[in-house]
């Protein structure tokens, strides 16, 4: 059994032919496939849609966040519902065409526990692109592996990797980073990427870019790597200084002149200070959250599935 988790937000048009498109291109197997819909309060009627969809197909199953999460927290939700033995996420935008997913679960077949269905050639504007390829700089590092350049949404993987984050509690969600918890064995197979149909995409450059910092310092201690050989650095480049004015004053009989070259030391030295206090501070945070035990989402409500039949 398979079980498509789609986070949905904003996208009251795109899940009628969705979910067409998916109970089509496995029609084959009815009854072999589940279809869990998660609507994060996007402010549409999404949710109204999905009612519908649950009410005519019992394959089909909805949740309504509480209020926006996000789209990790999100699939999050859905994968811990999921029933099937093998989980696809995809979006909810028709970017990721549902007849494609057929080349990732031959893949997983050849005995991957993980495979992502990155896109042939992207299709979004320059700035979107830029700021994707930040985040999966910064989702490398997080994640360890190097085929973390290849992490798409489109993703395929075994159920069962989900106990080793049953019990994650944290606002903080990235699914990619929380499946390396469990397996070392991932893969990539390009798939064909569509252009978007209706609406726009809810990740801007700013909010990858801000997904990138969370993830690293979330789920990575690079960071605080970075900021410890930033002050090896500046203590070296401190040292060579104070031995070049010791130098100059043992030979010359007097202080090296010039303020503008003081005051420049000062700013540098100080500012590095502050980011490293800064890197810090921002770990402390996320202990701070940890320690509330703030949930990763919360469920407002569910399809229920008494009068639907399957299509």
């Amino acid at each position: 059994m398979i079980s498509f988790v789609i986070p949905v937000y904003r996208s009251a048009e795109t899940l009628q032919e969705l979910h067409e498109r998916l109970t089509q291109t496995f029609a084959d197997e009815p009854s072999n496939f589940e279809i869990i819909f998660v609507e994060d309060c996007g402010g549409d009627n999404s949710w109204q849609v999905i009612q519908q969809l649950a009410d005519r197909d019992l394959r089909v199953h909805g949740f309504r966040m509480s209020r926006n999460y996000g789209q990790h927290n999100a699939l999050l939700c859905g994968i811990r519902e999921a029933r099937g033995e093998i989980i696809v996420t995809l979006d909810d935008d028709l970017q990721h065409p549902p007849e494609e997913i057929f080349k990732l679960l031959v893949k997983l077949g050849e005995g991957y526990d993980v495979v992502y269905g990155p896109p042939e050639s992207e299709r979004h504007g320059l700035m979107r692109d830029l700021a994707s390829q930040i985040t999966k700089l910064a989702l490398e590092g997080a994640m360890g592996a190097a085929n973390a350049r290849q992490v798409s949404a489109l993703r395929a993987f075994r159920t069962r990797l989900r106990d080793v984050f049953a019990d994650y509690r944290s606002p903080t969600v990235n699914i990619d980073v929380l499946l390396t918890w469990a397996t070392t064995s991932f893969s990539a197979v390009r798939v064909r990427h569509e252009s978007r149909k209706f609406g726009e995409s809810g990740y801007t450059a700013r909010k990858l870019i801000r997904h990138a910092l969370n993830m690293m310092t979330g789920f990575s201690t690079r960071p605080l790597q970075v900021a410890s050989m930033m002050g090896f650095a500046f203590a070296f480049l401190g040292l060579v200084i104070l031995s070049y004015v010791s130098i100059e004053w043992l030979i010359q009989g007097s202080a090296v002149p010039g303020f503008a070259f003081i005051a420049s030391l000062i700013t540098i030295f100080s500012g590095a200070q502050l980011m490293a206090l800064g890197v810090i501070g921002e770990y402390l945070a996320r202990m701070h959250l940890r320690t509330m035990e703030q949930p990763s989402y919360a469920v407002r409500e569910e399809t229920l599935q008494v009068t639907g039949q399957a299509e």
